[in-house]
């Protein structure tokens, strides 16, 4: 009778789409979390809950530095606390410097006000919570980016290193400043919010309703960041630098995007942090701080917008709640039976133990946290797996504008490329004309990937110059690189392995959009406009594979087959709509009929005027594609011409084969 009752009653419910089900499950949490303080009419749980709040907005932030671009802050507290004592000092009675006229317009704005304490007139500032609220973002974002210009260059551990540092030096500043921050005691007296005229006080229903108005504005613009141009960019760094770099994401600007905006983020919690307990001293935002957020980020999961929320609160609740109260039944339990042991137990003092035994049992057992940021895509039916694939060439060519080839073509001279005493390319001339296909070849170590990197600003070259559609490319970044019309692919596969099929692709097309950080939060109609053409010409791009990739586009990329990782990689390259195609060994670790069918797409590819320069180990396939070859030995060019002269060359029999091998094949030729 109950399992009937439940399905009558649920029956409604399963019959709505996902994301009227999620609309209704959303509503009916805000309606509970909006009834809360009036149903459960307890000051000190609604106190915690507040408090749990704001610990939530700020591990929203840090999961936008750390879950996001995937960069290792452990001094997040430093700019909690720069947002904590810009507003205490712009409040309290610490810093009160002498009256004078020219405090006039500010007194008129009601930001200052003259006071008299039986000597000169002094100046008692009245910053508004509400204007410090956004203010306190910028003032923190300006510190991360003055902070993060120098440090962001280093990656992993030396990042992680340098910003522990921060956030132990802030701190230490505050204790040391002591005629603006009042040194080791603290400010004190710090204004409460005022709302219509009504001062907040110490009631805390009406912090518990801020702090709720603070975490859905910032999940609202996590999440409208992260599913943006902004957001995709970020995870592609977290994923793999060099690969994002190479796909036209500046790393250096957008980490410090990053940086800038999980600062604010924790800048304005500063303010209701400190304007809820009216007091600020050094000790409120040591490391602890920080590693308690890192938790929050991991238990909820690294990237999961909902999900650092449930861990923030969570872990909050259990420190400021929980904890407390298992202390108070164990201490009267040991009253009942006469143990000492039990009676002195504060399980509070072993809040920072339970956070590691946390850490260490999410990195074992389940490491994308609570709340995974991305889902697992069911697996495909037997059908879609094994759908006929028609051979030949790509489908929907249709869909995919064509190339004009234009003036110009990729120019190479006397391109040297030195490490230490080693010569990897020895003054290097190639010639790639525009609408044409050069294939590089030449056994393993003679350059060739070398090469690419030089192209793609990976590598410096000694000398030399590379100049496409007349513009040097020598001394560019990566992602400079790209935005001139030079895409690649690289010999070992790197795809961002966490990302969707869908979303590797788009990465791809990060160039070629406009919109940043500010468009995508506000959803203009620039920004929509251009996110639907960028989605329509990436879908394209993926039909162009048939049922290999387009089944799969809302699967992980680290989940597919080699094969089709290597379509993601050049459907990727292919999203920037390049006016040249770099292919590093495109189908290395193929069998025969993988290879065919990449040879016949790539062959459609130029077809449609797209210029190819490959690196090829398998030569019929070289034979097919290439109008010309060149090949390289030992950093050096040895030959250069079609392909059918390069099969019979001498020098290139030797360098592939050895003398040996090379003398019996030009036997076996002159006897035949």
């Amino acid at each position: 009778m109950v399992s009937a009752a439940l399905a009558y009653v649920s029956r409604p419910l399963l019959s709505l789409t996902l994301e009227r089900r999620r609309a209704l499950g959303l509503f009916a949490l805000s309606l509970a979390l909006l009834l809360f303080p009036l149903v459960y009419d307890d000051d000190a749980t609604i106190d915690s809950v507040a408090n749990a709040l704001s610990y939530a907005t700020l591990a929203l932030g840090l999961n936008v530095v750390v879950g996001f671009a995937g960069l290792l802050d452990l001094g997040y507290a430093a700019f909690f606390a720069i947002g904590a004592y810009y507003y205490g000092i712009f409040t309290s009675f610490q810093v009160m410097p002498a009256w004078s006229e020219a405090w006039a317009p500010l007194a008129f704005l009601g930001l200052v006000e003259k006071m008299n304490q039986g000597g000169p007139d002094l100046v008692h500032f009245t910053l508004s919570f509400w204007l410090a609220l956004p203010t306190a973002a910028i003032v923190s974002a300006a510190f991360g980016v003055c902070f993060g210009a120098p440090t962001l260059r280093l990656r992993g551990d030396y990042l992680a290193i340098v910003t522990l540092g921060f956030g132990e030096i802030v701190p230490i500043v505050a204790r040391n400043m002591d005629g603006v921050t009042n040194g080791a005691a603290g400010l004190n007296g710090i204004q409460a919010p005022r709302l219509f005229g009504h001062s907040f006080g110490v009631d805390s229903t009406p912090y518990y309703y801020v702090g709720l108005g603070l975490v859905a504005l910032l999940i609202f613009l996590s999440s409208r960041l992260r599913d943006s141009r902004v957001g995709r960019a970020w995870m592609a760094i977290r994923e793999d630098e060099t690969a994002a770099n190479a796909m036209g994401v500046n790393p250096v600007r957008f980490k410090l995007l990053a940086f800038a905006i999980g600062a604010a983020f924790a800048g304005m919690t500063g303010v209701f942090f400190v304007a809820k307990l009216q007091t600020a001293t050094p000790e409120m935002f040591n490391f602890n701080v920080s590693s308690m957020l890192l938790v929050m980020v991991v238990l909820g999961g690294m990237g999961s917008v909902w999900g650092v929320v449930v861990g923030a609160v969570l872990l909050q609740l259990m420190q400021t709640w929980f904890l407390p109260q298992v202390t108070g039944w164990l201490h009267d339990l040991g009253e009942l039976v006469g143990s000492q042991f039990l009676v002195g137990i504060d399980l509070v003092q072993w809040t920072q133990l339970f956070f590691g035994i946390i850490l260490i049992g999410m990195m074992l057992y389940r490491r994308n946290g609570l709340i995974p940021a991305t889902r697992k895509a069911p697996p495909l039916n037997f059908a879609a797996q094994h759908a006929e694939v028609t051979r030949g060439g790509f489908l929907h060519l249709d869909r995919i504008p064509r190339w004009e080839p234009g003036e110009g073509a990729l120019d190479i001279r006397g391109v040297s490329v030195r490490f230490g005493g080693l010569v990897a390319l020895d003054s290097i001339d190639i010639n790639v004309p525009a609408g044409g296909v050069v294939a590089v070849i030449g056994p393993n170590g003679s350059g060739k990937s070398t090469l690419f990197n030089v192209i793609t600003g990976l590598v410096p070259a000694h000398s030399g110059s590379i100049v496409f559609r007349g513009h040097e490319l020598l001394g560019l970044a990566p992602h400079e690189v790209l935005t001139r019309g030079v895409a690649r692919t690289f010999q070992n596969i790197r795809l961002f392995p966490n990302l969707t099929v869908l979303e590797n692709v788009m990465v791809g097309r990060h160039a070629r959009l406009r919109s940043g950080a500010v468009a995508s939060v506000l959803h203009t109609p620039g920004n929509r406009t251009e996110e639907r053409a960028a989605e329509t010409s990436v879908l394209d791009l993926i039909a162009m594979f048939g049922n290999r990739l387009t089944p799969r586009i809302g699967q992980v990329v680290s989940g597919l087959s080699y094969a089709n990782r290597r379509r993601v990689e050049i459907a990727r390259a292919l999203a920037s709509r390049p006016q040249i195609l770099l292919l590093d060994e495109p189908t290395a670790g193929m069998n025969p009929a993988e290879t065919l069918e990449l040879a016949e797409q790539i062959k459609s590819l130029h077809g449609m005027g797209l210029t190819i320069l490959i690196i090829e180990h398998k030569l019929d396939v070289v034979t097919t594609l290439a109008d010309t070859v060149v090949v390289l030995d030992h950093g050096v060019k040895i030959a250069e011409g079609r392909p059918e002269e390069i099969r019979r060359n001498e020098q290139v029999l030797t360098a592939y084969l050895g003398r040996a091998a090379r003398a019996a094949i030009m036997e076996a030729d002159r006897v035949a």
